[in-house]
């Protein structure tokens, strides 16, 4: 798509698919799930307590088809129309970063995400669940923002990024399932989404409970959860009790530098992801995938990914929670070079108003120094810790206004230490609305 027209259709589409079934809910039907108490975190009557893919509690649904722990919270306007269950979700952050060094920059920009569903359940047992969700950041402009160390992706399709990430596409799931519930114990699922999340890694970083305050992405994304959004993906799974296995056919190639249009589809790459939850606080994960050309100025390079991942939550008190994740991901060439990166984040919500969040991330990238024609260079190990805060407020039964920062200092070798002044730092400030 190139014509304004044409991206204003799709923008309007897609916020159609979103928000117009809760304008014909009845107002007595439309309801707030998103503060109950951990003790019954399935309360209400339009909520179901089930998740679309198998008989397991819907709070153990995270991005995609990635399960997390059981324990999770799960927010959204819950509503009925006729014979669907309706839910939608939005979160929107106004930000500002800056990044010291030479490297560094300061940018103000919108960033977040808006998501809706649809979930009909017939009487054969079977679910069809459709979902949708859109994104601002294109708004930020085709070079995202300033976040040190991070690379990947292009912003014109010439040049790759460097210290900055990338937007995500305005239209970063548009997906439906269908499951068959074989006992009470199994279920069998198909998901398909254009686009979509392959069976690959933990949640993405928007929808991990340790990550989802924090306004910053990590550096690890391209090795834990870059295949989040993909123009093209399916997914056959199996699950039972706490046990699932699963495997996807995918487009290899992240997006391009155009965020508002759909990019054509493929299925060159696969993926097998294993999950297992074995008890209500925990959530473990394995998986592979073999990716086609994910970088899109290297086509002439596949790539392999690892990744395993462990999430713990607890929850205490009326409002109290507690997440952390432990994640580990190995990208290797077709020159067998592998690179490893490492991630440990948690966030902390002692009651409804706080939540203190950090992460830490090491990274072994040959991308923050190119070499000639714009490849990639030496081989470096970096690492990031930052800390942050947010404040909440409830301004609705269904609406939260915060206010929060974080502080970020980032670590680099002798041979980086020139061209980024040292080891330097970078701070966020944000406001955000959230709402369901």
């Amino acid at each position: 798509m190139t014509a304004l027209p044409k991206t204003l259709g799709l923008l309007a589409g897609a916020s159609l698919f979103v928000f117009v079934p809760f304008l014909f809910v009845p107002a007595a039907s439309a309801q707030d799930h998103s503060h109950h108490a951990p003790t019954d975190p399935h309360a209400g009557h339009d909520m179901p307590s089930n998740s679309p893919l198998g008989p397991w509690p819907l709070t153990r649904d995270a991005s995609g088809t990635a399960w997390q722990p059981d324990m999770s919270t799960h927010g959204g306007l819950h509503g009925q129309s006729g014979d669907w269950s309706l839910m939608g979700h939005a979160v929107l952050n106004l930000v500002h970063s800056a990044q010291s060094g030479p490297r560094g920059d300061d940018q103000t920009f919108v960033a977040g995400m808006l998501m809706g569903a649809a979930r009909r359940e017939f009487d054969d047992g079977t679910t069809l669940n459709l979902r949708a969700m859109v994104s601002p950041d294109p708004l930020m402009g085709k070079r995202g923002y300033p976040l040190l160390l991070a690379a990947g992706e292009t912003a014109d399709g010439v040049r790759p990024l460097l210290d900055r990430q990338h937007p995500h596409d305005f239209l970063m799931e548009l997906s439906a399932s269908y499951s068959w519930r074989l006992s009470d114990r199994d279920s069998l699922y198909v998901y398909a989404g254009l686009p979509g999340e392959p069976a690959f890694g933990p949640p993405a970083f928007m929808h991990r409970m340790s990550a989802m305050d924090s306004p910053e992405a990590p550096i690890t994304h391209h090795w834990l959860d870059s295949t989040h959004i993909v123009f093209g993906v399916t997914t056959v799974g199996w699950a039972r009790d706490r046990f699932k296995i699963e495997a996807s056919a995918f487009k290899g190639q992240e997006p391009d530098q155009h965020r508002w249009d759909i990019d054509t589809p493929r299925l060159d790459s696969w993926s097998v992801r294993a999950s297992w939850n074995p008890t209500a606080e925990w959530s473990l994960q394995a998986s592979y995938a073999d990716a086609q050309a994910p970088e899109q100025l290297e086509p002439d390079e596949d790539e392999t990914k690892l990744s395993a991942s462990a999430i713990h939550t607890r929850r205490f008190g009326a409002d109290g929670w507690w997440s952390t994740t432990l994640a580990f991901g190995r990208k290797t060439n077709d020159h067998d070079e592998s690179k490893d990166a490492w991630l440990l984040e948690t966030a902390v919500k002692p009651n409804a108003d706080w939540t203190v969040f950090a992460r830490a991330e090491r990274i072994e990238t040959d991308e923050l120094l190119p070499g000639a024609h714009g490849g990639h260079g030496d081989l470096f190990t970096v690492s990031k810790a930052a800390v942050g805060v947010i404040r909440d407020w409830w301004v609705s039964s269904s609406a939260i206004f915060g206010l929060g920062g974080l502080y970020a200092v980032n670590r680099v070798p002798e041979g980086l230490a020139a061209v980024y002044g040292g080891d330097p730092d970078g701070g966020m400030v944000f406001v955000r609305l959230k709402i369901g």
